[in-house]
């Protein structure tokens, strides 16, 4: 895509009208159908018409000249934001002011008003040819899409788990009990199925149709893209590779993903919630698996996507992704750090004789990595047992907790090793490369 001056807004301007008059139709279905309803919706469909008025002078706006965007203190202010400490905290707090607030942010009138907010976000950001050289690139595309896919029923399940909450603590059966009347699968649910395919077959069609994305050349072993990125279901891998060996981010952690998945029925302890949606009767498991994949997973895929640049380098989504910014990392190992950083000491080497006192003077080396992993994986965990967590402990017996509290302490060890390579350029806890591992 081209980036400078006019030509950028001719190629944009399309696409840009096409965006603002899709939000500017939404929402004036939203008001037609508030103002049917009546009650407090008839008072929130002037705000809707209202979004829907200026969605669509947008529209015009970007037709006929430059289109709206935002202001460079803004863009200025969003790049500096999006460094990998804030931009981990700071989703972490939104996603705990989501929590927290649930009761509020599931009513459809607050929904409705994040998706025009995210919607606008969107849109004004096209207008920058540094953004719209990233999102439009139809590759990415989809993943812009699995965004809004993703936080709409992300909405849905926690709006009907809230609404299931409060009939229970009004001594009311879930919403799933009332649902008495079965319904055939032939032929209602198949014909259902049949218009979702014939509708979804005519939206690849058109998408394959307007998006332009043929395939590259043939591997050439002499040249290597910069960035190379995987697919984006494994974007999220890639950028583990970042934090964790190669061995470690590519097998074990994937293994122990589905292995966790798998053991979550055994695991399970709590009748409570069970058949239908609730978080009140299931907190702690609802406060995991949403940290685990929308923290830990989706946050990656959205890095890896539209973070990094050229070299795996951090970049804004509004800086120029410029192929000579070198990031100034000394990867540091732990060892480093205690013997010669804290202790002042030379790291011990370990002699090339081999034996038995070869593998001493490599643990003797490690000592405060392991005496670290020690503490982790067995110490955190026995005293969580033993305080917080031992009603968990009680009902589940010390089998189910300990291969729960294992796989927790592994989950939790990727936002720790993440939070320690950006600060302190920390690469391995331990680092044993005579015998393959490091970690």
């Amino acid at each position: 895509m081209h980036v400078d001056g006019q030509e950028f807004f001719e190629e944009i301007a399309a696409t840009l009208v096409g965006l603002h008059a899709l939000a500017a139709a939404m929402n004036a279905a939203a008001a037609c159908r508030g103002l049917r309803a009546g009650g407090g919706a008839r008072h929130r469909a002037g705000a809707w018409l209202a979004l829907a008025a200026a969605f669509a002078m947008f529209a015009a706006w970007a037709g006929r000249s430059e289109p709206p965007g935002l202001p460079a203190s803004i863009k200025t202010a969003i790049d500096a934001a999006l460094g990998p400490v804030t931009f981990f905290f700071g989703s972490l707090a939104a996603l705990t002011v989501l929590f927290l607030g649930r009761e509020f942010f599931v009513r459809p009138w607050a929904a409705w008003g994040l998706l025009n907010a995210a919607m606008l976000f969107l849109n004004l950001s096209l207008a920058d040819p540094n953004f719209a050289q990233i999102v439009l690139k139809p590759d990415n595309v989809p993943i812009v899409a699995m965004i809004f896919l993703l936080g709409f029923f992300t909405w849905l399940g926690a709006a009907q788990a809230v609404e299931n909450d409060r009939r229970l603590r009004q001594g009311r059966p879930p919403r799933e009990k009332d649902f008495g009347e079965k319904t055939l699968v032939w032929p209602d649910l198949v014909y259902i199925e049949l218009i979702c395919m014939v509708a979804l077959t005519a939206l690849l069609i058109v998408w394959a149709l307007l998006l332009r994305a043929p395939l590259e050349q043939p591997a050439n072993p002499s040249v290597t893209p910069n960035p190379s990125k995987a697919p984006w279901y494994f974007v999220g891998l890639q950028e583990m590779l970042v934090f964790f060996d190669p061995a470690i981010a590519g097998v074990v952690l994937p293994s122990l993903i589905i292995l966790g998945l798998a053991l979550v029925p055994f695991l399970d302890f709590k009748p409570e919630g069970s058949g239908y949606y609730s978080i009140a009767g299931r907190r702690f498991g609802y406060v995991v698996f949403m940290f685990g994949f929308l923290q830990l997973w989706i946050l990656l895929i959205l890095v890896g996507t539209f973070l990094r640049g050229p070299n795996w380098s951090f970049f804004g989504l509004y800086e120029p992704r410029d192929p000579h910014k070198m990031p100034l990392l000394d990867n540091v190992k732990l060892a480093e750090l205690f013997w010669t950083s804290w202790l002042g000491l030379p790291v011990p080497q370990p002699s090339a004789d081999g034996g038995l006192a070869q593998f001493a003077a490599i643990v003797w080396r490690e000592i405060a990595g392991m005496a670290a992993l020690v503490v982790y994986f067995g110490g955190i965990p026995f005293a969580l047992g033993r305080t917080v967590m031992r009603r968990h402990l009680a009902r589940m017996g010390k089998a189910r907790f300990t291969a729960m509290i294992l796989l927790l302490m592994m989950m939790l060890a990727l936002p720790i090793k993440m939070l320690l390579r950006w600060t302190c350029n920390l690469s391995y806890v331990v680092s044993m490369p005579e015998y393959y591992f490091n970690f």
